[in-house]
């Protein structure tokens, strides 16, 4: 009932950031939220580097040469950017922002830099969520268990990790990821929650005043 009466009120969409160390869940739990939700999206990233064989502009990235970025850049048209091997990423700000205002709400999975230039640009439209290993060895397994690295690459993502989880707390929650349902059970309570943050409805006002004469 509660939720049916919160989606007749009209709301501004969030921008919900899932950040970690690699190897800690997120794009497990990213995964996972985006297949169980229709009411968030994720947000597609511009780059410059070469589209590759079956990727789709505007699916799996928006795909500019480096004026046009750069262009668009100067134009404050991004929310959050980065150059990455001589290749430079952003998060284009229009089609986030006709998003929220259409009362829908975007993932971003960013580091915790590209969150800092997101707080900057959008402010009480974010919600930064930060997922944690239980332990070093067991993040060290993860990585192992997925057979994808040499032993040197993941020496250099434990070293990494370390850098990483120094900025937890500039998250808004904190989610360690033990066992993976928990988890995920823990990132729909937050959003649902954050869904309903009396600023975020923007029809609550219209929504009371009809309450208060009806009575």
């Amino acid at each position: 009932m509660t939720e049916t009466i919160s989606r007749s009120i009209a709301r501004r969409g969030l921008m919900l950031v899932l950040s970690s160390p690699s190897g800690a869940g997120k794009s497990t739990l990213s995964r996972m939220l985006l297949d169980g939700d229709k009411d968030i999206t994720l947000s597609v990233s511009a780059t410059t580097r070469p589209k590759r064989p079956g990727e789709i502009d505007g699916v799996h990235y928006h795909f500019y040469d480096k004026a046009t970025f750069d262009d668009l850049r100067a134009r404050d048209g991004f929310l959050e950017w980065a150059e990455v091997f001589g290749h430079r990423y952003g998060s284009p700000r229009a089609p986030v922002e006709a998003a929220l205002a259409a009362g829908r709400d975007i993932l971003f999975d960013v580091d915790w830099q590209g969150t800092q230039q997101l707080q900057q640009k959008a402010g009480g439209d974010l919600v930064r969520v930060f997922i944690l290993p239980p332990s070093a060895g067991e993040l060290e397994d993860r990585l192992r268990r997925r057979a994808q690295d040499s032993d040197e690459v993941i020496g250099r993502r434990m070293a990494e990790a370390a850098n990483e989880i120094s900025h937890w707390a500039e998250y808004d929650y904190i989610i360690v990821n033990d066992d993976l349902d928990e988890s995920f059970a823990a990132v729909r309570a937050i959003l649902a929650a954050e869904r309903l943050r009396r600023e975020r409805l923007t029809g609550l006002s219209d929504f009371v005043r009809g309450l208060q004469a009806a009575l």
